[in-house]
């Protein structure tokens, strides 16, 4: 049995890697040398050409590190490289919760360091070239070292979490792991922009000023109130621009990209911001934390009906059955079903999105709206011609064509 789930997971890999790569190239072949009839007059065909560049190189740079990652955990499998680990743990420590984390803790600093040349490739090479990047070296390796540190305490803690639930309560196991994500998942709405945004960038309340005032005036005629407005500094990391609204009930706020203000006007500014709003005054926050509740519910189902198969450890070559090789395979088994998740998923946000941009256009924005988009997607070179399948599968915003029409059809 361990042997035939172990080809099971070889398949699940290499159809997962085909999947994407087949998504890249139809992509690629879906690259047109001209500007969109829709778009023409109000695109810039030279700054056109620079995306479709820009979507090639990245489409090419996909293919090397994916190749790259799918080559390395094939090679990992047929080589025993889990097993290896695996006794590395045991000789180290008797603890089994010990042993998991430095499993864990091991194998995604290894893997981090292998992908470092392309992540650097990626940031200063790439983005460099095209003119996003401003990271600077020190920020980069300070990113890095940060982002450890929240992942050792955030994915340390729920590892241990869901391991003493698995070992200790049984048959509860998942009701206590589903209630106990839930409440991680509601914590991190709330606080995620007051308590993990701050390590890696700087947030400063929007200044009294035309900006401010405008879209205070936009927040009563929507009656929706706005206590919490910030810029955060973008501009640290790349040219890019964004905007976000996070948090739940008296701790929600809306922050606005310093590159944003910089590239929109103030009433483009205002539109993207009613699109924002309209995500929470139509309630899409707190479906998108429902549709996680039941996905979790899904998982942890799934999870708590597997892990006790010593086949699953087995399969990864583990030296005696236990529960982190388990879950290692659990993972690698669930590809699939996260995939199927994810593309529903994809079809709710961008119903939500069209939903938001209808918000925005019913308050007068519409125009607004689609000007913002369309500098948005000039700045950030963003792919104007996706295929369609591709946008189906991966995508969780519609694309600026579906997004303009979509808008100009409810101003009728």
């Amino acid at each position: 049995m361990a042997n035939t789930l172990f080809w099971i997971i070889v398949g699940i890999i290499i159809f997962d890697y085909l999947l994407d790569k087949f998504l890249d190239y139809l992509n690629y072949r879906n690259i047109s040398g001209s500007v969109p009839k829709e778009l023409e007059g109000v695109y810039d065909e030279n700054k056109y050409i620079e995306s479709q560049r820009y979507e090639k190189v990245n489409l090419g740079f996909s293919m090397i590190t994916g190749t790259f990652s799918f080559l390395l955990l094939l090679g990992i499998l047929f080589f025993g490289g889990f097993g290896f680990l695996d006794s590395v743990v045991h000789n180290i420590s008797q603890s089994e919760y010990v042993r998991a984390l430095l499993f864990f803790g091991i194998m995604g600093v290894v893997m981090d360091f292998l992908s470092l040349p392309f992540q650097l490739y990626g940031t200063f090479v790439i983005e460099e070239r095209f003119g996003f990047n401003k990271t600077t070296a020190s920020t980069f390796v300070l990113d890095k070292l940060k982002s450890w540190l929240v992942g050792a305490l955030i994915g340390g803690g729920l590892l241990l979490f869901i391991m003493w639930a698995w070992i200790e309560m049984g048959n509860w196991f998942w009701l206590l792991v589903l209630g106990g994500l839930t409440g991680f998942m509601i914590f991190m709405a709330m606080f995620y922009s007051q308590l993990i945004v701050p390590l890696f960038n700087k947030q400063t309340p929007l200044e009294e000023g035309s900006l401010k005032d405008s879209i205070v005036n936009f927040s009563k005629k929507a009656n929706f109130k706005i206590n919490n407005i910030f810029v955060i500094d973008g501009s640290k990391r790349s040219t890019k621009a964004n905007a976000y609204f996070s948090g739940l009930g008296p701790k929600k706020r809306i922050v606005l990209y310093d590159t944003l203000i910089d590239d929109l006007s103030e009433e483009e500014i205002v539109a993207v911001l009613a699109h924002e709003v309209g995500h929470n005054k139509l309630k899409h926050v707190i479906i998108g934390l429902i549709m996680s509740f039941f996905q979790s519910a899904l998982m942890i189902w799934l999870l708590f009906i597997a892990i006790g198969r010593p086949e699953l450890s087995q399969a990864m070559g583990a030296v005696e059955p236990n529960f982190y090789m388990g879950l290692l395979a659990f993972g690698l088994l669930f590809s699939p079903i996260s995939t199927i998740i994810g593309i529903l998923s994809n079809m709710v946000s961008r119903r939500h999105e069209y939903q938001a941009d209808k918000f925005a256009t019913d308050y007068g924005y519409g125009k607004q709206l689609v000007s913002g988009l369309i500098k948005l997607s000039k700045a950030n070179l963003s792919n104007l011609v996706p295929h369609w399948l591709y946008v189906f599968i991966a995508y969780s915003h519609p694309t600026l064509l579906q997004r303009k029409a979509a808008i100009e059809d409810g101003e009728e």
